[in-house]
Parts: C-alpha cells; sequence; structure tokens
C-alpha cells in the first residue's frame, strides 16, 4: 500500500518503511507524528481525494531534525562594477519514517497530528490560546487643555509696516 501525501508545500509517495527528508516539523527524535492531508491511497483499490480522503493519515516517526547541504547563490556585476557577494542557507529538514498508513480512522488514532515550524496550521495552534487583554479604558479629553484652548484669545495682528516713499525723480 502506498500513500501520497502533502506537507511543506510539496508532495510525496511513502509507503510504510519508507525514510523521507521534509521541510523542518515541530517535534522531537523518536516522536510519533501524523500527517492528515493525503491526496491518494493505492494499493489493492486507488482512492483518489478531491482534494483530500476524509479521516485518512499517514503516521512518521522523527529520526531526526538535520540541515541541508549549503545552498550558495553567487552574485557577480559584470563589466564596470566588479563587485561580487556570495550568499547562503542550510534549509532545515526533519527526518522520518513511515510506520503506518491509516485508510481510515486517523481522527481517532490520538497521535500528534505534524506541524510545520513556519506553516500556516503552526499559527492557527497559535491563535487558539490568545493572550489576555486588558480592558481599554475609554478615552476622556483632559480638562485643563481643554479650559486653555478655550481661554486663548487668537493674537492680536501687528500693522503691516509702512514702506518709505522713494523721492519722485524730477524730470527737467
Amino acid at each position: 500500500m502506498f500513500a501520497v501525501l502533502k506537507t511543506g508545500g510539496k508532495q510525496y509517495k511513502v509507503a510504510p518503511g519508507d525514510v523521507l527528508k521534509v521541510e523542518r516539523l515541530v517535534g522531537e527524535a523518536g516522536e510519533t507524528v501524523q500527517f492528515n492531508e493525503v491526496l491518494m491511497l493505492g494499493g489493492d483499490t486507488v482512492t483518489v481525494g478531491a482534494p483530500m480522503i476524509a479521516d485518512a493519515g499517514v503516521q512518521a516517526t522523527i529520526l531526526e531534525q538535520a540541515k541541508a547541504p549549503k545552498v550558495i547563490h553567487f552574485v557577480k556585476r559584470r563589466r564596470k562594477h566588479s563587485s561580487q557577494r556570495t550568499k547562503g542557507h542550510r534549509q532545515k529538514l526533519t527526518v522520518l519514517r513511515v510506520t503506518e498508513i491509516l485508510a481510515n480512522g486517523a481522527g481517532k488514532s490520538g497521535v500528534q497530528v505534524a506541524i510545520g515550524t513556519g506553516s500556516a496550521p503552526a499559527v492557527a495552534v497559535v491563535a487558539e490560546k490568545p493572550a489576555a487583554k486588558k480592558a481599554a479604558a475609554p478615552k476622556v479629553a483632559a480638562p485643563k487643555a481643554a479650559a486653555a484652548k478655550a481661554e486663548k484669545a487668537p493674537a492680536a495682528k501687528k500693522p503691516a509696516a509702512k514702506k518709505a516713499a522713494k523721492p519722485a525723480a524730477d524730470s527737467e
């Protein structure tokens, strides 16, 4: 029997006993996690979901949390700029061994659901436990500032300075 599951934005075809590397999942080595996003089940009879198969799951044991080999991105600006820069990163991975494929009954298995470290389901889990918020006090205008504005009258304008008259040129 095999299954096609979706995790980390990718799809994997797995069978019991397979070892695979997926995007980083929350959990320690030795824990069992369950993937509920199963797209297809195969074997004697093939079942295709629309888009997911209801109540199906894939259980796996976390072997280790690892990093992929370093990916180097070299940037070079040519001709007159003579500028070079090397950037790189190591993707964080979780190594899993698939233990069981459940065609039905995945909701009642009691196994922890696989949650990615930066995925939307992880945000939803955090959103379920909102922090207690303090009630906002009603805003009241400061009485001193309002009184000062009412008492203050606009300043009187100074008269404009008179310009000196230019002597008229005699036309003789």
